[in-house]
């Protein structure tokens, strides 16, 4: 009988869903390089998956303690982001994800490349039961302070969900509403609810600067979302403060005359 090539073993080991079952294989019997290193790559891979799984488990241990006591509650994860910018509005997400939710390797928004960070916001969008964005603007947050602009974001984005939520995770924050809730300190690397909500919140975000940059070229809006980088600063000096710079931040609140 032909023996199989490497390309056929490597394609079944691939199949392989456990590590036990790599152990019980008939190809650690090869001892071509090529079928051992397909051996060792399959193994790590498992390990790594086993590790998201882990890690995903602790994300909802938030979700899971008030599913206990409800299992039909809906929960809601909050998270907001630019809330630091010189420029731009800050924006605030609210997601209620679906029964049996599996984002394996969801974190904060920050902590993701780009791509994956695309990946799961479509994934939320297309499976969630309901996502809700708030905004409030640079007026806002000009006249209130960035701390209560936040808040208004985040109610905002309540409201705009299909459902009442029974019980609201917040990343770091408690509203003023009648909503039974828990603040989480790094909620969007503890929550998995607040991590979606850290997706939505910054890929929205992300867009709308670069949005901005076309308005307002000069700053390089697209690549640093309104923070204060030195081209951002270059820029604030060459082409002046435009209608999306926060006036009551630093260091342009001391170019503008009340």
């Amino acid at each position: 009988m032909k023996q199989k090539s490497i390309k056929e073993i490597t394609s079944e080991i691939q199949q392989y869903a456990t590590i036990d079952a790599i152990n019980g294989s008939i190809h650690n019997e090869d001892e071509r390089k090529g079928v051992q290193n397909a051996l060792i790559k399959r193994i790590k891979q498992l390990e790594k998956i086993e590790e998201l799984n882990l890690k995903y488990e602790k994300m909802n241990q938030y979700e899971n303690r008030i599913l206990s006591e409800n299992q039909d509650a809906l929960i809601c994860g909050i998270d907001e982001v630019g809330r630091g910018p010189l420029a731009g509005p800050v924006v605030a997400s609210a997601v209620i994800l679906e029964r049996g939710h599996h984002y394996l390797g969801i974190t904060d928004s920050k902590a993701l490349s780009q791509s994956k960070r695309s990946f799961f916001e479509q994934e939320i969008y297309n499976k969630a039961l309901s996502v809700g964005i708030g905004i409030a603007t640079v007026e806002e947050i000009d006249e209130l302070n960035i701390y209560e602009a936040t808040k208004v974001a985040m109610q905002r984005a309540i409201d705009q969900l299909n459902y009442k939520p029974d019980h609201l995770l917040i990343d770091a924050m408690t509203l003023a509403n009648d909503i039974p809730q828990t603040s989480i300190i790094k909620g969007d690397l503890n929550s998995v609810s607040i991590a979606a909500a850290s997706v939505i919140a910054k890929e929205y975000r992300d867009k709308l600067m670069t949005e901005f940059n076309l308005e307002y070229p000069g700053y390089d809006f697209d690549k640093n979302k309104g923070y204060g980088t030195k081209t951002h600063l270059e820029g604030i000096e060459t082409c002046g403060i435009t209608p999306i710079h926060r006036k009551s931040f630093e260091p342009i609140k001391s170019k503008v005359k009340y």
